[in-house]
């Protein structure tokens, strides 16, 4: 029996995608409408993401065979649906964010943060969810983390190593700084050895047993590891490119409201989801400094002869190697420049409170702006291309005397073949598919029906209910594949209640980024527990209070300085125009002094 059970789980995925299609077959048969063919293939589509039987990239083509096939679009209607501006949004931004990894600059930023801020442990934990946040906010959250928790690694194994003469100071080297990507198992044993290697009997601290400081070095350990990955998390929902869920949100938006005037852009989201991040970032490092620290002022504070010796010596490492990098380089100059560039250009191309470039030298007849920010990072991504990573000029080519060689662009092709997330592009084009096929098929006017009902229910409960649900959801599901199942229901729902659809959207996908209680919910959690120290009741446990706090603070966020910034006290023209009825109201309740009506 046992052996039976044993084949059937091996064969689980094989039986998911055989079985699951036939399961659910009831329904088209049974209801033959647009509306139910459309309903079977999201079932279907979202299950198949929620087990992960399919990669996510091949599930999200079943569009592009299904409703053809069912009658609801055809074929070339589908497939434009795979390729929007969301897209190239997020090729130009990740093409800068692999010059970036490329040419170690972030590596170099995270080194001198470090230095500035210090190696106290009041302050340690801070600095490097401050510079993870910072980094995520640029380029991936999986990449900012496999940098970050080695040289976390690092310092601790510096700060807790015991001082055996002055010539500490002048620090060691440590493989576990070098920014790579072994497996945990390798990198677990690596980390094992080290500890072996370290010789030497600690020294005697009348006040504390060594079981009871090797306890509280073990929780400083299991902190700073859970610090790097919830930061990194946190960090990504501060720029519209920090994280795929955020470019979700926009294409969806893009694609169920194409009357919307460009409502989430660049600029927009970096106004309302900054000072998000920055709270729940500061309240993240409360709880984790209380949890794994306690509130131990001379402790915390590295008060103390012995503590100031480690602290000198974890300083001592990090400044080394900050050394071994090297000046600056042309190349990370250069990328430095366009980096700077990029974002200048994103934040002054159409910020909405004074008139951008894009408006002025590239408007079309309506004075609105022709080029987007997927324009501007796909053209910064071209100059990454032409751009040489030396000073132009001839030198010999190495082995081959007389052979004049050119310097290599910032980025070439190889690079992005190794490391662009492609799949990624696949997953948001299927995300785009199904919310247009609910247009076109009817079904998401038969949600909005059925949905209002909740018309009664006061809008702050609802998005407050919506976020515990996200949030609660997306620790077992991938952050894309939950924006992309609930963000076009939400759409519907908000059309039906007449409330505005960003009012609901924009914190159910902030809410799918806190994915923090379990080592699969996210690759920069299972980075975090593939380093040994942490169990899943201690990331369970931190976990779950972040959870609460994110989503307080992003139900805060929604209901004060993103209601002016965002005019969602009223419900816009540009949503009036795909809803069954028209939401409007009287002159009694338009000057009715709450955030809530409609006009």
């Amino acid at each position: 029996m046992a052996t039976c059970w044993q084949g059937l789980w091996a064969y689980r995925f094989y039986l998911i995608v055989f079985f699951l299609p036939i399961i659910l077959l009831p329904l088209p048969i049974l209801i033959p409408t647009k509306e139910a063919y459309c309903a079977y293939t999201i079932i279907l589509m979202a299950l198949l993401w929620c087990t992960e039987a399919l990669p996510l990239a091949i599930t999200a083509f079943l569009p592009t065979v299904m409703f053809p096939m069912m009658g609801i679009m055809g074929a070339s209607v589908v497939s434009t649906e795979y390729l929007k501006d969301t897209n190239i949004l997020f090729i130009g931004g990740m093409l800068v964010a692999l010059a970036v990894e490329h040419w170690n600059l972030h590596k170099r930023i995270a080194l001198r943060v470090l230095l500035i801020i210090g190696v106290r442990p009041s302050l340690l934990i801070l600095g490097f969810m401050v510079v993870t946040a910072f980094l995520s906010m640029w380029i991936s959250n999986t990449a900012t983390t496999a940098m970050m928790v080695p040289i976390a690694h690092a310092v601790l194994e510096q700060l807790h190593k015991v001082p055996k003469s002055k010539d500490v100071e002048e620090g060691e080297n440590n493989p576990a700084f070098e920014l790579q990507e072994p497996s945990p198992q390798k990198e677990e044993t690596k980390l094992d050895e080290k500890d072996n290697k370290q010789d030497g009997p600690a020294l005697p601290v009348p006040s504390e047993p060594k079981a009871q400081q090797d306890e509280e070095q073990l929780r400083f350990t299991r902190g700073m590891s859970l610090c790097v990955c919830y930061s990194a998390s946190i960090g990504g929902i501060a720029t519209l490119t920090g994280t795929t869920t955020n470019l979700v949100l926009q294409g969806q938006v893009n694609s169920i409201f194409p009357e919307n005037d460009n409502v989430v852009n660049f600029a927009s989201w970096f106004a309302f989801a900054f000072p998000t991040m920055v709270i729940l970032l500061l309240l993240s490092w409360v709880w984790l400094q209380f949890l794994f620290l306690g509130f131990n002022f001379r402790k915390n504070c590295g008060l103390g002869d012995e503590m100031r010796e480690r602290e000198r010596a974890a300083f001592e490492v990090i400044r080394r190697e900050h050394k071994l990098l090297g000046p600056m380089t042309f190349a990370e100059k250069a990328v430095s420049t366009l980096f700077v560039l990029l974002v200048v250009l994103w934040f002054t191309r159409e910020p909405g409170f004074f008139t951008g470039w894009g408006n002025l030298a590239f408007s079309d007849e309506d004075g609105k702006s022709m080029p987007s920010d997927g324009t501007v990072a796909i053209l910064i991504a071209v100059i990454l291309f032409i751009m040489p990573s030396k000073i132009p000029g001839l030198t010999q080519e190495p082995g081959k005397p007389g052979k004049l060689k050119a310097p290599p662009a910032l980025l070439n092709w190889k690079i992005v073949k190794e490391k662009m997330p492609w799949n990624i592009v696949l997953l948001l084009g299927g995300g785009f598919a199904l919310a247009k096929g609910s247009e076109e098929s009817g079904l998401s006017k038969w949600l909005g029906d059925k949905l209002t009902p909740l018309e009664s229910v006061p809008p702050p409960a609802i998005a407050f209910i919506l976020c515990l649900l996200i949030a609660t959801f997306t620790e077992c599901t991938s952050n894309v594949a939950t924006t992309t199942i609930f963000l076009p229901i939400l759409a519907s729902m908000s059309q039906a209640i007449c409330i505005h659809p960003l009012y609901v959207m924009l914190p159910c996908t902030l809410s799918s980024s806190l994915a923090f209680m379990l080592p699969v919910a996210t690759p920069p959690n299972a980075i975090a527990f593939s380093f040994g120290g942490l169990k899943v009741t201690h990331m369970a446990q931190a976990g779950f209070m972040l959870n609460i706090l994110g989503v307080l603070v992003i139900t805060l966020a929604i209901n004060t300085w993103s209601i002016p910034m965002f005019d969602l006290h009223s419900f816009p023209s540009w949503a009036q125009s795909n809803t069954t009825g028209f939401c409007g109201v009287s002159e009694a309740n338009i000057t009715t002094p709450t955030p809530y009506t409609t006009v």
